[in-house]
Protein backbone atom coordinates (compact mmCIF):
# COMPACT_ATOMS: atom_id res chain seq x y z
CA UNK A 1 0.00 0.00 0.00
CA UNK A 2 1.58 3.25 -1.14
CA UNK A 3 1.11 6.39 0.92
CA UNK A 4 2.63 9.38 2.70
CA UNK A 5 3.63 10.57 6.16
CA UNK A 6 1.58 13.45 7.53
CA UNK A 7 0.94 15.62 10.55
CA UNK A 8 -2.50 16.07 12.08
CA UNK A 9 -3.44 19.75 12.08
CA UNK A 10 -6.88 19.50 13.70
CA UNK A 11 -10.58 19.05 13.00
CA UNK A 12 -13.14 21.24 11.28
CA UNK A 13 -16.32 20.78 9.26
CA UNK A 14 -17.42 21.54 5.71
CA UNK A 15 -20.74 21.54 3.89
CA UNK A 16 -21.40 19.20 0.96
CA UNK A 17 -23.47 19.98 -2.12
CA UNK A 18 -26.66 18.98 -0.26
CA UNK A 19 -25.98 21.36 2.62
CA UNK A 20 -25.05 18.58 5.05
CA UNK A 21 -22.39 19.47 7.63
CA UNK A 22 -19.54 16.91 7.48
CA UNK A 23 -16.94 16.62 10.28
CA UNK A 24 -13.44 16.28 8.86
CA UNK A 25 -9.76 16.22 9.80
CA UNK A 26 -7.09 18.40 8.20
CA UNK A 27 -3.69 16.74 7.68
CA UNK A 28 -0.45 18.24 6.43
CA UNK A 29 0.61 15.43 4.08
CA UNK A 30 4.13 15.72 2.72
CA UNK A 31 6.12 16.68 0.86
CA UNK A 32 8.00 13.48 1.71
CA UNK A 33 11.55 12.88 0.49
CA UNK A 34 12.78 9.48 -0.70
CA UNK A 35 15.63 8.65 1.71
CA UNK A 36 16.21 5.03 0.62
CA UNK A 37 15.05 2.64 -2.12
CA UNK A 38 14.84 -1.03 -1.13
CA UNK A 39 15.41 -3.55 -3.93
CA UNK A 40 14.90 -7.29 -4.19
CA UNK A 41 18.51 -7.87 -5.19
CA UNK A 42 20.00 -6.10 -2.16
CA UNK A 43 17.32 -6.19 0.54
CA UNK A 44 15.12 -9.12 -0.50
CA UNK A 45 12.02 -6.95 -0.95
CA UNK A 46 10.93 -3.81 -2.76
CA UNK A 47 9.95 -0.67 -0.87
CA UNK A 48 10.50 3.07 -0.72
CA UNK A 49 11.64 4.77 2.49
CA UNK A 50 10.19 8.25 2.96
CA UNK A 51 11.27 11.00 5.36
CA UNK A 52 9.10 13.84 6.63
CA UNK A 53 9.60 16.99 8.72
CA UNK A 54 13.11 18.43 8.99
CA UNK A 55 15.10 17.85 12.17
CA UNK A 56 18.09 19.83 13.42
CA UNK A 57 21.57 18.44 12.83
CA UNK A 58 22.29 19.01 16.52
CA UNK A 59 19.71 16.41 17.52
CA UNK A 60 20.75 13.85 14.88
CA UNK A 61 23.20 10.98 15.18
CA UNK A 62 26.12 10.52 12.79
CA UNK A 63 24.28 7.58 11.23
CA UNK A 64 21.24 9.79 10.54
CA UNK A 65 23.45 12.52 9.07
CA UNK A 66 25.20 10.07 6.74
CA UNK A 67 21.89 8.51 5.70
CA UNK A 68 20.42 11.92 4.83
CA UNK A 69 23.58 13.07 3.06
CA UNK A 70 23.43 10.05 0.75
CA UNK A 71 19.90 11.08 -0.26
CA UNK A 72 20.95 14.72 -0.64
CA UNK A 73 18.46 16.00 1.92
CA UNK A 74 18.28 17.18 5.53
CA UNK A 75 17.76 14.85 8.49
CA UNK A 76 14.11 13.87 8.93
CA UNK A 77 12.17 13.44 12.17
CA UNK A 78 9.90 10.68 10.86
CA UNK A 79 11.00 7.89 8.51
CA UNK A 80 8.63 5.17 7.23
CA UNK A 81 8.79 2.52 4.49
CA UNK A 82 5.98 2.10 1.95
CA UNK A 83 5.33 -0.61 -0.62
CA UNK A 84 3.19 -0.62 -3.74
CA UNK A 85 4.17 2.60 -5.52
CA UNK A 86 3.37 2.45 -9.24
CA UNK A 87 6.10 4.93 -10.17
CA UNK A 88 9.81 4.32 -9.76
CA UNK A 89 11.54 6.77 -7.43
CA UNK A 90 15.19 7.52 -6.80
CA UNK A 91 17.00 9.05 -3.83
CA UNK A 92 16.04 12.67 -3.15
CA UNK A 93 12.73 12.60 -5.05
CA UNK A 94 9.82 14.44 -3.42
CA UNK A 95 6.31 12.98 -3.20
CA UNK A 96 3.55 15.51 -2.54
CA UNK A 97 -0.06 15.40 -1.42
CA UNK A 98 -1.08 15.17 -5.09
CA UNK A 99 -0.40 11.44 -4.73
CA UNK A 100 -4.00 11.32 -3.43
CA UNK A 101 -7.19 12.14 -5.33
CA UNK A 102 -10.47 13.57 -4.09
CA UNK A 103 -13.13 10.92 -3.55
CA UNK A 104 -10.80 7.96 -2.92
CA UNK A 105 -10.54 6.10 0.38
CA UNK A 106 -7.46 5.91 2.61
CA UNK A 107 -6.37 4.15 5.82
CA UNK A 108 -4.76 6.35 8.47
CA UNK A 109 -2.69 5.06 11.41
CA UNK A 110 -1.48 7.07 14.37
CA UNK A 111 -0.81 6.92 18.11
CA UNK A 112 -3.93 7.59 20.17
CA UNK A 113 -4.00 10.24 22.90
CA UNK A 114 -2.51 9.01 26.19
CA UNK A 115 -5.00 9.25 29.05
CA UNK A 116 -2.87 7.92 31.91
CA UNK A 117 -4.03 5.41 34.56
CA UNK A 118 -7.82 5.07 34.34
CA UNK A 119 -10.46 3.00 36.12
CA UNK A 120 -12.74 0.37 34.63
CA UNK A 121 -15.69 2.74 34.04
CA UNK A 122 -13.72 5.01 31.72
CA UNK A 123 -11.36 2.35 30.32
CA UNK A 124 -13.83 -0.47 29.62
CA UNK A 125 -17.27 1.11 29.96
CA UNK A 126 -18.29 -0.70 33.18
CA UNK A 127 -21.49 0.50 34.86
CA UNK A 128 -19.96 0.53 38.34
CA UNK A 129 -21.49 -1.00 41.46
CA UNK A 130 -23.64 2.03 42.23
CA UNK A 131 -26.41 1.87 44.82
CA UNK A 132 -28.47 -0.84 43.16
CA UNK A 133 -27.46 -3.92 45.18
CA UNK A 134 -26.63 -5.01 48.71
CA UNK A 135 -26.54 -1.60 50.33
CA UNK A 136 -23.45 -0.26 48.53
CA UNK A 137 -22.86 3.38 49.43
CA UNK A 138 -19.26 4.30 48.57
CA UNK A 139 -18.33 2.06 45.63
CA UNK A 140 -19.89 3.90 42.69
CA UNK A 141 -17.12 3.18 40.16
CA UNK A 142 -15.68 -0.05 41.55
CA UNK A 143 -15.01 -3.03 39.23
CA UNK A 144 -16.74 -5.63 41.42
CA UNK A 145 -15.58 -9.24 41.72
CA UNK A 146 -12.62 -10.26 39.54
CA UNK A 147 -11.89 -13.84 40.60
CA UNK A 148 -13.51 -17.22 41.06
CA UNK A 149 -13.59 -19.54 44.11
CA UNK A 150 -10.84 -21.72 45.58
CA UNK A 151 -10.58 -23.16 42.09
CA UNK A 152 -8.97 -21.79 39.92
CA UNK A 153 -7.87 -19.49 42.78
CA UNK A 154 -6.39 -16.93 40.41
CA UNK A 155 -7.37 -14.08 38.12
CA UNK A 156 -7.47 -15.06 34.46
CA UNK A 157 -5.19 -13.30 31.98
CA UNK A 158 -6.93 -10.54 30.04
CA UNK A 159 -9.33 -9.63 32.87
CA UNK A 160 -10.65 -6.10 32.28
CA UNK A 161 -9.22 -4.01 35.09
CA UNK A 162 -7.94 -0.50 35.75
CA UNK A 163 -4.71 0.44 34.00
CA UNK A 164 -2.94 2.72 31.59
CA UNK A 165 -5.22 3.90 28.78
CA UNK A 166 -4.40 5.31 25.35
CA UNK A 167 -1.00 5.83 23.77
CA UNK A 168 -1.50 2.86 21.44
CA UNK A 169 -1.19 2.50 17.67
CA UNK A 170 -4.64 2.84 16.10
CA UNK A 171 -5.64 2.51 12.45
CA UNK A 172 -8.86 3.97 11.03
CA UNK A 173 -9.84 2.45 7.68
CA UNK A 174 -11.78 3.72 4.68
CA UNK A 175 -11.76 7.47 5.31
CA UNK A 176 -12.91 9.39 2.24
CA UNK A 177 -10.68 12.15 0.90
CA UNK A 178 -12.83 15.28 0.68
CA UNK A 179 -10.25 17.83 -0.51
CA UNK A 180 -6.65 17.96 -1.70
CA UNK A 181 -5.11 21.44 -1.30
CA UNK A 182 -1.88 21.01 -3.27
CA UNK A 183 -0.46 24.52 -2.78
CA UNK A 184 -0.56 24.13 1.03
CA UNK A 185 0.14 20.35 1.17
CA UNK A 186 -3.17 19.76 2.96
CA UNK A 187 -5.36 16.68 2.88
CA UNK A 188 -8.94 16.88 4.22
CA UNK A 189 -10.52 13.53 5.13
CA UNK A 190 -13.98 12.72 6.44
CA UNK A 191 -14.22 11.78 10.13
CA UNK A 192 -11.66 11.68 12.93
CA UNK A 193 -8.06 10.50 12.99
CA UNK A 194 -6.18 9.08 16.04
CA UNK A 195 -3.68 11.25 17.87
CA UNK A 196 -3.33 14.76 19.25
CA UNK A 197 -2.69 17.88 17.20
CA UNK A 198 0.73 17.96 15.49
CA UNK A 199 1.15 14.19 15.90
CA UNK A 200 2.47 12.12 12.99
CA UNK A 201 0.11 9.90 11.02
CA UNK A 202 0.68 7.33 8.28
CA UNK A 203 -1.70 7.65 5.31
CA UNK A 204 -1.99 4.64 3.01
CA UNK A 205 -4.05 4.10 -0.12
Amino acid sequence: MSGLIGKKIGMTSIFDENGKNIPCTVIEAGPCIVTQVRTKEVDGYEAVQLGFDDATEKSATKADLGHAKKAGTSVKRKVVEFKGFDEEYKLGDAITVEHFNEGEFVDIAGTSKGKGFQGVVKRHGFGGVGQSTHGQHNRLRAPGSIGAASYPARVFKGMKMAGRMGGEKVKVQNLRVLKVVAEKNLLVVKGCVPGHKNSYVIIRK
